[in-house]
Order: C-alpha cells, then sequence, then structure tokens
C-alpha cells in the first residue's frame, strides 16, 4: 500500500467516530486538539503569529495575538473535525442557516448568474454545501497531493450537485457557469504576488486575484460577498447586498472599484472575529519564486545594524533591490537618526544594545543581524522568524555581491 494510501485510510478511521458525535462534543475536542496543534506545528505558528502582527489595523498586543492564534488554530481544528458530519444530509441541514437568502434566490430563479466571494471563515465547506441546496452552481477548489483523500472532501462538497473545478479551469468554466444561469463560488483571500492588483488588507498590502470582478464585468453578473459565521448551535451565513458591474466604465477602472468593495467586506467580517479566520496561509506574500530562493522568500524581514558601523550602509539598498516588494523593517542604532538610510517600510531606533536590538514584535519572519550578540537569534526565532542570518561584513565592499549570490538565483541579480 502506497504512503497516499496509508494516509487516506488512517485519516477515514480516525475520523470515522465523528460523524456520530455531538456538535458540542467535536467542538470541544477540536479546541484541545487546535491548542495542541498551535504549540507542535511550528512553521504554521510562526506564520500566524507574524501575520496577525503584519495585519496592522487590528492593532493587537503581543498577548492578544497568541490568543487570536490559538484560536485560528482551533477553528481549523473543528473544520476538520466536522468533515464526517457533513457527509450526512440531516445533520448539516440542520445546522446551517443563511438570514438572507431571498435576493439570491429570486436572481437565481431569474436566470441571472451570481457570483458568490469569500474568504476561509469559520468553516467556509458550509457555503456550497448550503447554497447548492437551493440553487446550480460551481466552486473553484485547489487538489492536494493526496488525491484520494481529495477525492473524499470533494465527494463531500459535491454532494448537493455541486461542480468543483481546478484553478486551471475555473475561467472558462466560470463563463460557462454563469452564462447559464448558475453560480460561481470563489474563496478569494489568497496572496497572488504575480496578480498586478493589490488592496491595504487589514493595514498591509496584499496581492489578490482580480478574477471575480473580471468575471463579473465579462458577464454582467454581480457579485455577492458571502460571510461565514459559528454559532453555539451551527453555522450562520449572511449574503451582502449584490454588487453590479458598471460596464460604461473601462474593465481596468471598474476591476478596482469591484475588488475594494469586496475586500473591504471581507476585511471588516475578519475584523468582527479573527479567531475565525485561517491566518496560517501566506496572506501577505509579497515575492514570486523567479529570483529568491525559496529558504529566504519571505514577506516580512527585520535588518539589525551595530553600533558605530557606517560602512555598512552603502549596501543596505541591496535589500530593496533583492526584495523590491517585501516588507523591509530596520533596527538602527539613535545616532543614525538623522541620516538617509534607505527605502525601509519602517526605521526603528535603539539606545541601547543589549535590549534595545531584542524587540518584543511578531512581525518579522526572516531576520538579518549584523550585531555579535548571541541573544538575537534565540530571541528573534523564539517569536516568529524561522531563520536569523548572522552577518559579519568584515570586508565590507563586497557585502552588496556576497548578499546577490547567497540570496539569489544565478542569472537574476548576479551572473555566474
Amino acid at each position: 500500500m502506497s504512503k497516499e494510501n496509508l494516509a487516506y485510510w488512517l485519516i477515514r478511521m480516525a475520523s470515522f467516530p465523528f460523524q456520530w458525535m455531538s456538535y458540542p462534543a467535536i467542538r470541544k475536542m477540536g479546541r484541545f486538539v487546535g491548542r495542541c496543534l498551535f504549540y507542535s506545528m511550528r512553521v504554521y505558528r510562526k506564520r500566524t503569529l507574524s501575520n496577525l502582527a503584519l495585519a496592522s489595523s487590528l492593532n493587537l498586543s503581543p498577548k492578544e495575538i497568541k490568543r487570536v492564534a490559538i484560536a485560528s488554530f482551533q477553528n481549523l481544528a473543528i473544520n476538520c473535525l466536522e468533515y464526517p458530519k457533513l457527509m450526512r444530509e440531516k445533520d448539516w441541514k440542520r445546522k446551517i442557516f443563511c438570514e438572507n437568502p431571498e435576493v439570491a434566490d429570486e436572481l437565481h430563479k431569474r436566470g441571472q448568474g451570481l457570483i458568490f466571494f469569500c474568504g476561509h471563515q469559520a468553516n467556509w465547506e458550509v457555503l456550497f454545501l448550503e447554497g447548492t441546496s437551493r440553487m446550480k452552481g460551481i466552486a473553484i477548489g485547489k487538489p492536494i497531493k493526496n488525491k484520494k483523500l481529495y477525492n473524499w472532501i470533494v465527494s463531500i462538497r459535491e454532494k448537493n450537485g455541486g461542480t468543483i473545478t481546478p484553478p486551471r479551469n475555473a475561467i472558462k468554466e466560470g463563463f460557462r457557469a454563469l452564462k447559464k444561469g448558475s453560480f460561481m463560488g470563489i474563496v478569494g483571500d489568497q496572496g497572488m504576488p504575480d496578480s498586478g492588483y493589490s488592496f491595504p488588507f487589514l493595514g498591509r498590502r496584499a496581492w489578490t486575484s482580480t478574477a471575480p470582478a473580471l468575471l463579473s464585468y465579462r458577464t454582467n453578473c454581480p457579485i455577492l460577498f458571502a460571510e461565514t459565521k459559528r454559532t453555539q448551535t451551527g453555522y450562520k451565513i449572511r449574503y451582502s447586498d449584490p454588487i453590479w458591474p458598471n460596464l460604461n466604465e473601462p474593465i481596468e477602472k471598474e476591476t478596482v472599484r469591484l475588488m475594494d468593495l469586496i475586500l473591504t467586506l471581507l476585511q471588516e467580517s475578519i475584523r468582527s472575529s479573527p479567531g475565525e479566520w485561517l491566518w496560517q496561509h501566506n496572506r501577505w506574500k509579497q515575492h514570486t519564486p523567479q529570483i529568491v530562493y525559496k529558504r529566504f522568500r519571505q514577506d516580512s524581514i527585520l535588518i539589525i545594524l551595530p553600533k558605530e558601523r557606517p560602512d555598512l550602509l552603502p549596501h543596505l539598498k541591496t535589500f530593496r533591490e533583492i526584495y523590491p516588494l517585501g516588507f523591509l523593517f530596520l533596527l538602527a542604532p539613535i545616532e543614525l537618526k538623522n541620516q538617509p538610510l534607505f527605502d525601509a517600510d519602517e526605521i526603528i531606533y535603539y539606545e541601547h544594545p543589549k535590549k534595545g536590538t531584542l524587540l518584543e514584535d511578531f512581525r518579522f519572519k526572516l531576520v538579518f543581524d549584523f550585531t555579535e550578540s548571541p541573544k538575537v537569534r534565540s530571541h528573534y526565532e523564539r517569536l516568529s522568524a524561522f531563520e536569523t542570518i548572522h552577518l559579519k561584513a568584515e570586508s565590507p565592499h563586497n557585502l552588496s555581491e556576497t548578499l546577490k549570490r547567497s540570496l539569489c538565483r544565478p542569472g537574476t541579480l548576479w551572473h555566474a
């Protein structure tokens, strides 16, 4: 038996008893499992903590960041444990309630195609299940490596007659469905740095696919933001008013307007219950894989300068050359406050090297340290940094070239 098949059958056997458990019991178990996952899944814990800190408009303290991060892991665990329950129609129909289906139902009855836009909130699977119990529709689903496990998940999603289509077929199948008067569901909160469109999502620049707006404009179909919230007894769904494209405006202008509107609705919904959103994914991804090696491809980077090393200053601009879209933070001695440094997103000044260089800040996923402090590595890797790179730079005249050769692929910013 292959590893994939073994993993599939182990998951199915382990999850089988949950279809007979009550929702309160599953949620209690999910909260316990989620807390365990928070402490055991190092990579996802760090990414979650950093993403929450990067969401500047939430204004969370370090203590609140940790609390919301644990809640997000618990939410994810509950979702996974609920999959067997979703197989049983009598269970989910009693637990999922749409507050205002009237407008969408009326448009659907008239043969009008609809685009439902949502994020990874609460249990996002219930949106498609509830929607396809009343309307014909399709949704985009990204396959996972374990094909057998993915086919089982798809069978749950499609149990009411809906269709899951992979991303490579999304535009073509979306056009076809919308022209026939069906709806299309799009979970549109993934980071896509090659999209060309960004939005200040929760206070931080985020790149997003414009597929919902483009489909809306090309088919003259409205977009409805679909919000899911977990209640004590199940799930509550609410739709926004239909957002119609203005075909009298150029498509470039209208695409931005539509995307700004639906992302504003999504971020406001997340702000009201941040612990129910999937903070574990790379929402603020800023880099495409063409230049920087995967190991160093992070969105939020801290550069720490020591005192009395002005010879390093000319090389700071190299970081912006390597990370043109990254969130770059500079931690510099107070003596440099009146000197021009480089195009950083934020410059933080310290007075005392021993304490001032150790910030209690979860934002940084990668740290470049020019000091010789032995505590820097352990401090930032205890928080959210995946790696701390110590740079001694005894010969700073070669520093820029060294950085490019160490961080970037050959033939990009340097040539062999």
